[in-house]
């Protein structure tokens, strides 16, 4: 009996971990669409570096350069390039994929829950993971 208890379980465990606004479906997005530049690790070390002519930030210092605070919605409008369409001056791609699909609510950081796409909140979500030292504190 306990065994058919703990499949569902795991089971339920396994669907979380890959659901589409999880870290773990972002981290496949990253090695897919920003590894080449930002290296696997997030560095900014990737293959492609010496081709650019500005290198790539280090993602993995986003919230230690403001001071511990993991600013969601600011990465989530760097990634999504919506301002890049007007503010040019930037060599990372647009990459539309990110604005498809469904809409899921999230936490924007200060209790306010807002809609955003699915893709787009799993890559945020996976950079957060990737910060040295970890966020000490969250700002919309």
């Amino acid at each position: 009996m306990i065994r058919l208890t703990i499949i569902p379980i795991v089971a339920v465990l396994a669907l979380t971990a890959c659901a589409p606004t999880s870290p773990n479906s972002g981290r496949s997005v990253y090695r897919d669409k920003c590894a080449a530049c930002h290296g696997t690790s997030g560095k900014g070390d990737g293959p492609l570096v010496s081709g650019l002519e500005t290198a790539p930030p280090d993602l993995t210092r986003i919230a230690a350069r403001r001071d511990g605070v993991w600013p969601m919605l600011e990465v989530m409008a760097i990634v999504d390039g919506y301002t890049k369409r007007f503010l040019p001056g930037s060599e990372m791609p647009i990459y539309d994929e990110f604005l498809e699909g469904n809409l899921v609510s999230f936490d924007t950081g200060n209790g306010v829950r807002q809609k955003a796409p699915a893709g787009l909140l799993a890559i945020v979500r996976y950079l957060e993971t990737l910060q040295d030292p970890p966020p000490t504190s969250y700002a919309p």
